[in-house]
């Protein structure tokens, strides 16, 4: 139905378009009946002519003859003067839309005539026409306008009269009839269903947009927006319970070796497992916090009862992580809350929790019973557990490596095997490798961490007899950034030419833009002792392409978020074939990192990588 303002509109341009045509066909009218006149009067207009020619003061008299008011142009001429010019000065719009052409012709005298016969008759006939139609128009159109409003109203009233009858009717019948009969009317039940429809389909999308804000994608578990939500609910009925957070520490290291496919199995299997244990405590619930941690929920159960909770999930991760051949699965930090208790403290607490357990035996969990520790100065507790574990592996060199080679995809490719340390507690168990790295350069241990490697990578060349093969040593950040550090690393290569000349360095691309030049200044020692250098995670910097002319690396190690589904990704197909042709034609080799399937690896092959690293190609195993 149309607005009368849409309406009004609608009729004015139909009566612009009306008016339009009336008028074009008017002037082509005209100006076809002019042009017949020209022709008509040429002949008496010719005779007129040639008998006042005869006459002296020819020029004078044919004024007085010749109604010059019949033309709006006339001209009299033989071939060496002109006897008479006429011009009415009369032209406009319309008169140069309808005028004939000019008519030209010779007199039996031999003058040369030229004329146009005038419009302006025609052109007061044309412009009363048209306003006559334009105002006629325009009254048509309000009219018709007005009408088409007033009936359009009175049928909406009429049915809303009828609807209204009709719901009387069926309210006054529902009064009279049996609760158990229907109401069968057509019109009445084609209109609920079509509002049921609408409803169903908002709802439809309001369910989605919820899943959306507050589902995690991949274990379909409540994500952290619900867990908040939850805590900041005035009219939460949780008066009591116990917080654990559970941290999958492993996962980083298992998307780098194993790959991104096996760290989402991953995830969903601890997810599977924890929900599993708490489905039996009513109330309870999971939540995915973030990439590596949940946040378990146990309302209305003390301290002690949830210690069981935390047992068996350390008994099931046990038993998952020797199936899946993982070096750990997870570590559990348990407080006590109350209502009252600020979210932010207890995860805080939940948090030192973990960092315990991570320094104590496989898959374990801490119960964090001092809730003071964050106010007084205990509040390092955490911290001290893990100063004392990498102090005892330092002290001990409780330190095992790992290789995982690089696959080359040509003879004539010359790789390496990367060096993958794993750190040993006091009873011989893996200590989750990320929390170690990251409580290492957090305790500014880093840099004896990394001489503990070298040394250790050297010690077993030596012992093994492996001067043949090529091993890669990730270095730390700081430690290449350190003085001290690096003369130490220089003496020790000297020292060792033999091994030094098979040791490739690997440093993460934001590692060396911390500082180019100190960085530059440790790559030329590098080279200078024989050794070669590895840019790991390249491609994620914004300084990408200065590495070739400032740092000139022997190898750059493509970040895996090029390298990932690279088969169906033609935007990182086109980027590393770009970075491969500029790195070849500086002779520095191209790898490729966290390489998981068969496709990958042959789109790399096609794209001249010249070496391919993952799960796909070879698990770690011992050096």
């Amino acid at each position: 139905m149309y607005s009368y303002s849409q309406l009004l509109m609608r009729n004015t341009i139909l009566g612009i378009l009306f008016n339009t045509l009336i008028a074009a066909m008017m002037l082509t009218f005209f100006s076809k009946a002019l042009s017949t006149t020209q022709i008509q009067i040429q002949p008496s207009l010719s005779a007129s002519i040639d008998l006042l020619h005869k006459e002296k003061n020819f020029q004078i008299k044919f004024p007085n003859i010749i109604n010059l008011t019949n033309f709006d142009s006339l001209t009299v001429k033989d071939s060496t003067k002109t006897y008479f010019k006429h011009h009415a000065n009369t032209e406009n719009f319309i008169s140069g839309l309808i005028a004939p052409p000019a008519s030209a012709f010779t007199t039996d005298k031999g003058l040369n005539v030229n004329f146009i016969v005038s419009s302006t008759h025609a052109e007061d006939l044309i412009i009363k026409i048209i306003l006559v139609s334009l105002i006629s128009s325009i009254a048509i159109i309000f009219i018709a306008c007005s009408l088409s409003v007033r009936h359009t109203k009175r049928l909406i009233f009429v049915v809303n009269k009828q609807i209204k009858h009709g719901i009387a009717q069926v309210i006054s019948a529902e009064e009279l009839r049996p609760s158990n009969e229907i109401i069968d009317i057509p019109e009445l039940t084609s209109g609920l269903i079509k509002m049921k429809d609408i409803l169903s389909t908002h709802l439809n999308d309001a369910s989605v947009l919820e899943k959306q804000a507050y589902i995690d994608p991949l274990t379909q578990l409540e994500n952290r927006n619900r867990f908040v939500q939850l805590f900041a609910n005035d009219s939460n009925q949780i008066e009591f319970g116990v917080l654990a957070i559970t941290r999958c520490s492993e996962l980083q290291t298992i998307n780098q070796i194993h790959g991104y496919n096996e760290g989402d199995r991953y995830i969903c299997q601890v997810a599977k497992i924890i929900k599993s244990v708490i489905e039996p405590y009513r109330g309870a619930n999971v939540y995915r916090l973030n990439s590596s941690d949940f946040a378990i929920l146990l309302p209305n159960i003390t301290l002690k009862e949830s210690e069981n909770v935390a047992k068996e999930i350390t008994s099931r991760f046990n038993e998952y992580q020797h199936a899946s051949d993982l070096d750990s699965v997870g570590y559990t930090g348990l407080v006590y809350f109350t209502k009252d208790k600020p979210l932010g403290e207890l995860l805080a607490l939940a948090d030192t929790g973990i960092s315990v357990a991570q320094t104590q035996q496989m898959n374990s969990w801490f119960s964090q019973t001092d809730t003071d520790i964050l106010h007084n100065a205990s509040a390092g507790y955490g911290n001290q557990n893990w100063r004392q574990e990498i102090d005892n592996v330092l002290q001990n060199q409780r330190v095992k490596l790992l290789v995982q080679h690089i696959k080359p995809n040509s003879r004539n490719n010359k790789v390496y095997g990367e060096i993958l340390a794993r750190f040993l507690n006091s009873h011989d168990e893996m200590l989750p490798t990320a929390s170690f790295i990251a409580m290492a350069e957090k305790l500014d241990k880093i840099v004896a961490v990394d001489k503990m490697i070298i040394e250790k990578v050297f010690s077993e060349i030596k012992e093994k007899n492996l001067h043949e093969h090529f091993f890669g040593i990730n270095i730390s950040a700081r430690s290449i950034h350190d003085e001290h550090f690096l003369i130490w690393l220089e003496r020790r290569l000297l020292k060792e030419p033999t091994i030094a000349s098979k040791i490739i360095f690997e440093i993460t691309e934001y590692g060396l833009q911390q500082n180019i030049k100190t960085s530059r200044r440790f790559i030329d020692m590098i080279h200078r002792v024989g050794s070669r250098i590895t840019v790991e995670r390249f491609g994620v910097g914004l300084t990408s392409f200065k590495f070739f002319r400032d740092l000139k690396p022997d190898f750059i190690k493509m970040d895996s978020t090029y390298t990932r589904d690279i088969d169906e990704d033609k935007n990182n197909q086109y980027f590393i074939r770009l970075m491969v042709d500029l790195a070849h034609r500086l002779s520095i080799t191209v790898l490729a990192e966290s390489v998981e399937s068969q496709e990958e690896k042959f789109t790399l092959e096609r794209l001249f990588i010249d070496g391919c690293q993952g799960f796909y190609l070879g698990k770690p195993e011992d050096i």
